[in-house]
């Protein structure tokens, strides 16, 4: 699994996982949801990503 791929298995476990956590548990979960999906979007045009940093380090 290359790094982008296990980059995007985060994002989306990340947004699925905030999905279920706003409806069942508190509606401000949707903030982490939106931080997910801004910080998505961010990287698209900058090519910087945080997670990605870190999992280059892990392996």
């Amino acid at each position: 699994m290359t790094v982008e791929n296990k980059i995007r298995a985060f994002a989306g476990s990340f947004i699925l996982a905030g999905l279920l956590l706003s409806h069942f548990h508190s509606p401000n979960w949707i903030y982490f949801v939106a931080f997910v999906g801004a910080n998505l979007l961010q990287s698209a045009f900058t090519r910087f990503c945080p997670l990605e940093m870190i999992l280059k380090r892990m392996a």
